[in-house]
Order: C-alpha cells, then structure tokens, then sequence
C-alpha cells in the first residue's frame, strides 16, 4: 500500500512517521515570460474596436458641431465636396461597421441559485465516524486516519451527504446516483427558473458538468428531458474535467454565446457523491471521502442587450490554464483502482505543488488583463532589473487586492486556502466566503464557488462596480479564472440562496483543530 503520511500538509497520518510539509511555491522565484505575454495577447486579442472607438468619437464630435450654413454649403457646392464626402460617409460605415463585427457580444448573469439539500440529509462529522466504523471495511489505523483529516478539514457539522450514504449497508447503485443527480440539478434549476422568470422552452444552451458520473444517457439529456427543453438545444456534457470544471462550462457557454444571437444558457454545476464513495484502505484514495460533500448550482448566461437592466453580473475575462502535459500535473489527481480493485480517486503528494505552479501560471496571465497600470509598471521594473540587469533585487509581488473587491477561491480544502491566504497576501476577510463554504458545505466540487458568491449576496457586499474574482483547480491539472463585474448593488433582503435564514451565525471561529464529539 502506498505510504500517504505526506498528503496534504494539514492532515497528518495516524502513523508515527512525522509528515513533510508541502507547500505552494513561491510565485515570485520563477516568473515565465511566456505567461506574462499570453497575458498581453489576450489583452489586444479584441483591441481593433477600442482603438475604433475613439475615432468614432472624434468623427461624431466634428459632425456635432456643424451648423446648417455649413451643411447647406456642402450641399449647394457638390461639385467641391462629393468627393470629399463620399470618401468620409463611406470610411464612417467601414468604421462603424468594423467596431460593430470586431466587438465581442457582452454576456450577462441573470442569477444563479445553489442547492441546499433537507435537514434530514446533514451529516456531522461524529455520525461519518460512525457509520465508517460499522460498515466494518476500514481498519483501525485508517478510521484514527480519517478521523485526523476531518479534525483539521475546516469542515463544520452541518454538510450534506445523499439518503444512501446513511443506510447500512449503503446501496451504491446507479438507480441512486441518478436519484442524488436530479434531487441536486431539478432542485437548483427549479429555483433559478422561479427566480429568473425565464422559461424552460426559451433556454437555447445548456452545459453540464459533473466529473466523476457520467451515466447514458448524459446528466444534460436528464435535464433536456426533464425540463422537456427545445428540440434544437446545443447541448453539452462536460465529465472528469475535476472541480474547475464548473468555470471551464462558464467560458464554453460564453464561446457559444459569441455566435448564437438573443439567447439564453443555462449552466449545471454538480458532483455525484453515490457512485463514488471509495470502500477501501488506501489513505491517498480516502481523503476524498472526508472532504467531498452533496451540492449543486445552476446558472443563467444570456446575451440579449434587453437583459443587462435584471442581470447582476457581467462576465469580463475567463482564463483557462492547463498543466496536462506535465506527467506529474496529469496524476496528481487519478481515478484508479488500488490492490484490491477498489475504484478510487488518489490524491499524490505532488498535488500542492502542482496547484501553486498551475495558479502562478494563471494568475501571471491574468494580471495584464486586470491589475492597474501602476502595478503593471511596478512589477515590469522589476522584471527587467532582474533579467536584463542582472540586479539582485527582491521581485516585485503585485497587488491584485487593487484589481477586485471580492474573491471566491474554490474551496477544496483548508491547506489549499492557507497557502493561498499566504502566497497573495489576502486578508481574512477575503479568504471568509471559500472558508465559511467550506465550514457549512464542505468541498462540493465545481459548485463551491456559486455557495461562496451567495455568501458575498447575503452579507450584502455585493456594491455596483465591484469586481469578482473567482477562481478554481482541478484535475489535469487545471487552474481557471472568471472575472466578474457587478451591475448593481444585491440588496440581500431581496435574496433567496443557501445561507439567507442563517447568515447572521456567520462567520464563526474555525481552529486548527476541531476534536471530534466522544
């Protein structure tokens, strides 16, 4: 059996040995130009209609400040100015016909909605124990393992698992995985549907993800059939693309929306925990039973102008970054069979590295895109003093604090957040949706940070014009952004989401180690 002391840095081992620290690292010691100028790409990718506009501006000012004299001499003196003005009418129609090709549609946030699953479906971390414990297939070193990992997990005693999962035996069948698919899915898109207005028949895209069930027919084609959605839907199944798969369907809903006109895409975001419980005694394969809970999210994507005045956000930049081709990025995270053909997800000790190394590639593309012009100049000294200069100099670390308000890390455990809290520099206020979605939900997967943006609604923090942040890793090894922006302030007495009846017990006090209830 693989020895798997070494983890994860805050979960320790029920072994004598010690466990190694690992950490993020430092995104400052090794800055790639190459990200930096796909950074820079991205950024002129569309500049043909900036640069437009202003000479539409100007062209509109000089049409504004003629007199009818003026157009009266033009008209009486043909034979002077036809030239003159058909060249003019017909470079304004180039230029207005350009900006209007080159520019890329906008695509707005109606509303989203989390799912929030019956009391009666909580499970505190005592009755997980439990029920570990008589299921009699763990051993004793491994259940002290697991009780360790969920006393420093960061998770609260009020998360989710499906009906099965408290039954003894549990009846791990596919009859109810898709019991726990469509409770989470109809449950979300019900609520978002009611929300929004917005009618089944008028939804024209439809993008699910779910990484670890992917039952035929597809999660998409139990929605298509549920909702009895239009015969010619683009309809899309995303599956084992890992927990930043739910900004992954986010960026191919926003691709689509370039080119289908006045229309509406919805977003499912799901994970299945039925089919994937792991019943056996390899400790890199039951880290996932600790941590992962039941949760879902829908969202409403649309590019019809008529919705910006309802929509709260507006959707700014989406990137995407892929570590695949590294062996060790690609296994970090595998589904696998261990010694006794035990179906299981591993989780290598490499994977804290591999996750530092996949956001510093992120986030040095994104920063062109989205840090102030000081901070951009700043660090770009920096850059050259050290790698032309020669200069021994500390870099430069920007400030992306100055480029959003708000942040919603993907909240897949507490040692990722650490570390993240620590490499940029945040503050606990920043870090409090990931870390109190991760206390009240746990790890649900692609849909945390939809529960952490609901968190931001409910606090009433949402002002308009602030800047969102989201941003999530997942197995490849993937790293994706979102970039929002808010259009109006969310006046939370308006809202309904997951945390509404008890946001006021938030955020409470999470310690390192939290002992288990005897």
């Amino acid at each position: 059996m693989e020895n798997t002391n070494n983890l994860n840095p805050e979960l320790g081992s029920a072994s004598i040995k010690p466990p190694q620290k690992y950490t993020f690292p430092n995104f400052l010691l090794s800055i790639r130009l190459k990200y930096i100028k796909l950074g820079y790409h991205y950024l002129i990718k569309h500049a043909m209609y900036l640069l437009i506009l202003p000479l539409l501006g100007v062209v509109s000012v000089n049409l504004s400040i003629l007199s009818a004299e003026d157009l009266a001499q033009l008209w009486n003196h043909p034979s002077f100015n036809l030239v003159t003005v058909i060249l003019f009418s017909a470079l304004v129609v180039f230029m207005a016909t350009l900006f209007f090709k080159c520019r890329p549609k906008k695509v707005y946030l109606v509303d989203f909605a989390c799912f929030k699953p019956q009391p009666e479906l909580m499970c505190p971390r005592e009755v997980f124990m439990e029920q570990s414990t008589i299921a009699g297939i763990f051993s004793e070193e491994n259940l002290a393992f697991q009780k360790k990992i969920l006393e420093r997990s960061g998770l609260g005693q009020r998360t989710y698992f499906p009906e099965t999962l408290f039954q003894i035996p549990p009846n791990l069948c596919m009859a109810e995985a898709r019991k726990e698919a469509e409770m989470v899915m109809f449950g979300a898109i019900d609520e978002l549907l009611e929300k929004t207005g917005v009618k089944a028949k008028d939804i024209g895209i439809l993008v699910v993800n779910c990484s670890l069930s992917n039952p035929t027919p597809s999660l998409s084609a139990m929605v298509v059939n549920h909702y009895k959605l239009r015969g010619n839907i683009l309809s899309y199944n995303l599956g084992g693309m890992g927990c930043s798969a739910g900004l992954i369907s986010i960026d191919l809903a926003k691709q689509i929306l370039q080119v289908q006109p006045n229309s509406y895409a919805l977003v499912v975001s799901t994970e299945n925990i039925t089919m994937n419980w792991y019943f056996g005694n390899n400790r890199s394969m039951l880290v996932s039973n600790c941590l992962f809970r039941m949760g879902g999210a829908a969202i409403l994507l649309s590019n019809r102008s008529s919705d910006r005045h309802r929509s709260k956000y507006q959707l700014i930049h989406t990137v995407r970054t892929h570590k695949g081709a590294d062996d060790k990025c690609y296994s970090c995270v595998f589904q696998k069979e261990d010694e006794n053909k035990k179906v299981g997800v591993e989780l290598t000790k490499d994977l804290m590295a591999v996750a530092g190394e996949a956001l510093k590639t992120n986030i040095t593309t994104l920063g062109p895109l989205v840090l102030p012009m000081s901070e951009q100049l700043l660090f770009f000294a920096s850059l050259v003093a050290r790698k032309v200069f020669k200069m021994k100099i500390k870099p430069y670390n920007p400030d992306f604090k100055l480029a959003f308000k708000h942040l919603c890390i993907h909240a897949g455990g507490r040692a990722v957040l650490d570390e993240l809290e620590k490499n940029l520099e945040l503050t606990k206020w920043h870090m409090e949706p990931s870390r109190m979605t991760l206390y009240r939900f746990g790890n649900t997967s692609s849909s945390s940070l939809w529960y952490e943006l609901a968190y931001l609604e409910a606090k009433g923090r949402i002002k308009k014009g602030d800047r969102m942040w989201q941003i999530a890793f997942g197995s490849g090894f993937k790293c994706n952004s979102a970039i929002w922006g808010a259009l109006r302030t969310i006046d939370p007495a308006k809202e309904k989401n997951p945390w509404t009846d008890e946001i006021d017990e938030f955020p409470v006090h999470m310690p390192k180690i939290s002992p288990l209830l005897s």
